[in-house]
């Protein structure tokens, strides 16, 4: 059985035990938080709760990519070694930090032609992220190589939907990943606002709802909508920033419209957070249809 190294930056949601049971490997993105600097990606210096409760109260965060040097360090140590690697990373389509480790990757390669490295750019985040690297560790418990994984992936990963809805779309303005206009036409008071992550790897609004409770619920049936009759999912992950309470209600949902083997509510690590701020709830699962299909079928209008 293959036995390669699934090295993940810190964009996915997932549960410790999980990273734990699976020997993944973590490449942290830094975040900061009014001035400071986080170079774990997670919560090894702040906890969740007072970094959002930070932000809640009108902190300053952000997050910085992780540069080709530090990539080519870390593919370095694995080409020398001859160890078979697959780099899971966040949506090149929100950040560079995909684009910087081919580039590290390519240098790598002029030294060690012959490393077992294959990137892949997961057009996904936060619960999107993690189950991408689901989807990974479970194809090489199958026993195919890094590179066959990467290939798959790199198909299967169009399927895997991004639903979110958020508090204030102003956080996503600060960081660059909405333009203005986008955010105060989405702030209307007692209209939630429902994004996914677009089929080129951006996150768009796509819809609004009255009120927190419909919103929770449009995000089960936007997930509804992109299954078949009676359907059967492997994963899912719930990622929420600091709103556990709304998340399980979301869980409830979703068992309810699907068989699901299992569900995965996690707190939103502090590279997605804190560009979405406090109260975001996202929903991750595998689809039937992959999001050019989603998009042309309910969007093509919009």
């Amino acid at each position: 059985m293959s036995k390669f190294t699934i090295l993940v930056d810190t964009s996915y949601d997932l549960p410790q035990e999980y990273i734990d049971e699976n020997e993944l490997k973590i490449i942290p993105i830094p975040f900061h938080l009014n001035g400071v600097t986080h170079e774990d990606g997670r919560w090894k210096d702040i906890s969740d709760s007072d970094f959002y409760k930070a932000l809640a109260e009108g902190g300053v965060s952000g997050t910085t990519l992780i540069n080709p040097e530090t990539f080519k360090e870390a593919f370095t140590e694995y080409a020398k070694n001859g160890e078979e690697v697959l780099v899971i990373l966040l949506s090149s389509g929100l950040s560079g930090t995909a684009q910087n480790a081919v580039i590290a990757l390519n240098d790598v390669k002029e030294e060690y032609p012959d490393c077992k490295i294959s990137v892949v750019d997961g057009m996904n985040a936060a619960g999107g992220t993690g189950l991408v690297t689901v989807l990974a560790v479970n194809k090489r418990a199958e026993g195919l190589s890094a590179e066959e994984t990467a290939k798959w992936l790199d198909e299967r990963k169009h399927s895997c939907l991004s639903l979110f809805t958020v508090d204030d779309l102003m956080y996503l303005h600060r960081g660059g990943r909405l333009s203005k206009l986008q955010a105060v036409a989405g702030s209307i008071i007692g209209i939630k606002p429902l994004l996914n992550v677009h089929p080129d790897g951006t996150l768009k609004l796509k819809d609004k709802a009255r009120g927190r409770k419909a919103a929770l619920e449009t995000l089960v049936n936007q997930m509804k909508r992109a299954l078949n009759p009676n359907p059967k999912l492997d994963t899912v992950i719930i990622s929420h920033s600091n709103c556990k309470e709304d998340a399980e209600k979301v869980a409830a949902m979703v068992k309810e419209a699907a068989d699901v083997k299992e569900i995965f509510v996690v707190m939103m690590g502090p590279v997605i957070g804190a560009h979405v701020g406090p109260g975001c709830i996202a929903l991750f699962f595998e689809a039937d249809m992959d999001r050019p299909t989603y998009e042309a079928t309910f969007y093509s209008k919009k």
